[in-house]
């Protein structure tokens, strides 16, 4: 079941206290303080919550199979106010999506022994990819298990999971990840591998080659494959799940130390394909929300204009651009006087999303660079461009959670909200910018009715009905033509 526009909303004594007399009847004091509720009375009481509602399914050893999330309701009008800005990192401010589609592509190969183009042509991206972008791991992983589980070897399963767990206990830096390992090694009846002298004698700070990857994997194989507990469909997830992790981890590592350029021609036989990039747009975008452009508004504007034919493939239309460019100066103005706070929230894992902001803020600072002439205004803005940390008030990632409570869920957008310290009066004056349809039911499952769609390829196939925009030309479409959604007088 995909994610449909209704979870289970949170049974708060405030809410109660508000239910009407015809839910509390003659009995106020008993009712004020009911924490369990009949069917009846429970639908009575969702129906105060909202007019429109998201079908979440959770992962397969969740209980319920389903929750049903109150949307907030869309907000057509142009605010007179922001205070926020809250924006996926995967797809709306940078892109890695090439990289998770190859990893969750490796884990099939890997479980199934087909590792070449010759035994399988891969991922479709018609077909898998709106299952396999946007939303958690695990729901990710369960789609792509239960529709190639078929063609999954046994002694391939095995090798591929002894090998992700032992290349994780040795050299993987998350240790959230290290722990779930461990955890599935104990139930696999392998945790003696956790104490195998061969992987501590490996030099934790030296990648494995495809020589060095290939006798572990053997190694493994034998000393504990035979011992191995069989994985009914419930671990089957988890060791893909790991196997998928392995890749992606390795590959971030391997981008950190600078392998980027051997990473990208050894997977798409492109030395230059930029593996990690900003999205157009976000360059401008950023600094101009925080207040930092004060000056050279017109090469702002000018690069504005270049991005948004990067990103729609046409030019912005010549009869819109006086109209757009005194928007713009006018956007820059205001946020001089009222920066917006600004909080990344993304599935990623912590790890995950520190290598990716750190490679993506090196691009925005090298254009920022590159384009702006030497001032104190420059240094400025460099400076905020540094680092990633010096610039969002929040980084929210899937570490401040749990994998079961990613997007759609609302939890990640909840947290991002109380760490801007946003009140909940305030919460129609936040904008939120996602590029699938789990992130934007996400935005206003979490009671932001301003849900921003800024889809590119491989979400354009997404159901964005929770998103109260889309925005197919991203974050120039959302300056140029929709100031954005600020009533600016």
């Amino acid at each position: 079941m995909t994610n449909t526009i209704i979870t289970q909303p949170r049974m708060w004594e405030s809410i109660i206290r508000k239910i009407d007399s015809r839910l509390r009847g003659n009995d106020n004091v008993t009712k004020m303080k009911k924490k369990f509720l009949n069917k009846k009375e429970a639908k009575q009481l969702i129906s105060k919550l909202g007019n429109e509602f998201a079908i979440v399914k959770n992962p397969g050893y969740i209980h319920p199979e389903y929750e049903l999330y109150p949307l907030a309701p869309k907000i057509k009008k142009p605010a007179n106010v922001l205070t926020a800005s809250v924006m996926d990192m995967d797809g709306t401010t940078t892109t890695t999506e090439a990289l998770c589609i190859h990893s969750l592509g490796f884990m099939v190969r890997k479980l199934s022994g087909r590792m070449t183009i010759d035994q399988w042509k891969g991922l479709d991206s018609v077909k898998d990819y709106p299952h396999i972008i946007g939303n958690s791991t695990t729901k990710h992983v369960e789609y792509l298990i239960d529709k190639y589980q078929k063609t999954f070897i046994n002694d391939q399963i095995i090798k591929s999971f002894l090998y992700a767990a032992g290349w994780t206990i040795t050299y993987g830096k998350d240790n959230k990840r290290k722990e779930e390992v461990i955890l599935n090694l104990n139930d696999f009846n392998c945790a003696d591998l956790i104490r195998d002298e061969r992987l501590i004698k490996l030099n934790p700070s030296s990648l494995p080659d495809d020589e060095d990857e290939e006798q572990l994997s053997k190694y493994l194989f034998l000393q504990y494959g035979a011992q191995f507990k069989k994985p009914d469909s419930h671990s089957l997830v988890r060791i893909g799940i790991d196997v998928y992790y392995q890749r992606y981890h390795e590959i971030l590592e391997r981008i950190k130390l600078g392998e980027g350029k051997f990473i990208a021609e050894n997977l798409f036989g492109n030395p230059e394909k930029h593996l990690i990039e900003a999205m157009p747009g976000i360059e401008i975008f950023l600094p101009m929300i925080k207040g930092l452009i004060t000056s050279n508004e017109e090469i702002y504007f000018n690069q504005l204009l270049l991005d948004y034919e990067i990103k729609c493939g046409k030019n912005f239309p010549e009869s819109k651009i006086d109209k757009a460019r005194k928007s713009f100066y006018n956007l820059c103005k205001h946020f001089v006087k009222d920066p917006l706070k600004a909080a990344v929230v993304t599935s990623s894992i912590h790890y995950e999303a520190d290598i990716v902001l750190r490679e993506v803020f090196k691009i925005i600072y090298a254009k920022l660079d590159k384009m702006l002439p030497v001032s104190s205004e420059k240094n400025l803005i460099l400076n905020k461009f540094k680092d990633h940390r010096n610039y969002y008030d929040a980084i929210i990632t899937a570490s401040d959670s749990n994998e079961i409570r990613l997007k759609p869920h609302r939890d990640l957008y909840n947290i991002a909200l109380y760490k801007l310290n946003v009140p909940r009066e305030k919460f129609d004056q936040v904008v939120g910018f996602e590029d699938s349809e789990s992130g934007t039911i996400a935005i206003r499952a979490a009671g932001i009715g301003l849900s921003i769609a800024v889809p590119f390829a491989e979400t354009s196939g997404h159901n964005l009905k929770a998103a109260t925009y889309v925005c197919k030309g991203g974050l120039p479409e959302v300056i140029l033509k929709h100031n954005l959604f600020l009533n600016l007088r």
